[in-house]
């Protein structure tokens, strides 16, 4: 998770700045290669193959659309890449037919324009459930290394409004005293008594909602931008009851 986080800091410099984003673009020419490749299924040769283009013009179109909710960086990069490369593909056969894209689909009577720009619409959609479902695969993951699981945050979550200020406020604390994230991430183990003390909530209540903490300070720390935003939904549903 270091390196996705140093990633997204290196993303985020780029999208502010032209000369950070060109030497991002070709530190990591050889992973736009390697999309390219598997499109093309061969290596794409340099001044040649179009395909190459596009994928560097989508490689930068996913630095200046990025954002932490969609999850890991390059993952986002290589399924933008590939819709744009079916995208071209698609707009060179239909170039090669000379047909018009405002002429009608002889099957379903319906302007070829509007059905490419369905057919991207989708392809975002299917890059945004994507980016879903890795971001829950890369949490799942880590949250192994701790000893939970994503039913531990539903079960070990508090159940009334006073609990779950009180963590908020513990996890508060420790965001803002990044060392207990550092520690939390080397040993393991959630630095009960340092929270405690520091954010003067009750160390039994901490104990009692542990795994709800992991799992919080994890979502909080490396980017979970999607789950956290469905969290939020659940817990203020929880709260309320």
């Amino acid at each position: 998770m270091n390196n996705e986080h140093t990633i997204v800091s290196q993303v985020y410099a780029a999208k502010e700045n032209t000369k950070s984003a060109d030497e991002f673009i070709r530190a990591y020419l050889p992973f736009i290669k390697a999309e390219t490749a598997k499109f093309l299924k061969r290596i794409p040769v340099e001044g040649h193959d179009d395909e190459l283009s596009i994928a560097m013009m989508a490689f930068y179109e996913a630095i200046t659309g990025y954002s932490r909710m969609r999850g890991a960086f390059l993952k986002y990069a290589s399924m933008l890449i590939k819709s744009r490369l079916i995208d071209y593909a698609r707009s060179e056969l239909k170039h090669k037919g000379v047909v018009s894209l405002y002429t009608t689909d002889t099957e379903e009577d319906t302007p070829l324009g509007e059905k490419i720009a369905d057919e991207r619409d989708h392809h975002e959609e299917l890059t945004m459930r994507d980016a879903t479902r890795h971001e829950i695969e890369e949490l799942t993951r880590q949250m192994q290394e701790f000893g939970v699981s994503l039913n531990d945050v539903a079960d070990n979550c508090p159940k009334q409004q006073r609990t779950l200020d009180a963590c908020q406020k513990a996890l508060q604390y420790a965001k803002d005293n990044p060392e207990l994230i550092d520690e939390l991430l080397k040993t393991r183990r959630l630095p009960i008594g340092q929270l405690s003390n520091g954010s003067r909530v009750e160390r039994k209540t901490l104990e009692r909602h542990r795994k709800y903490m992991v799992a919080l300070l994890l979502i909080y720390t490396n980017g979970y931008e999607i789950i956290r935003g469905h969290l939020k939904q659940v817990m203020k549903g929880v709260a309320e009851k």
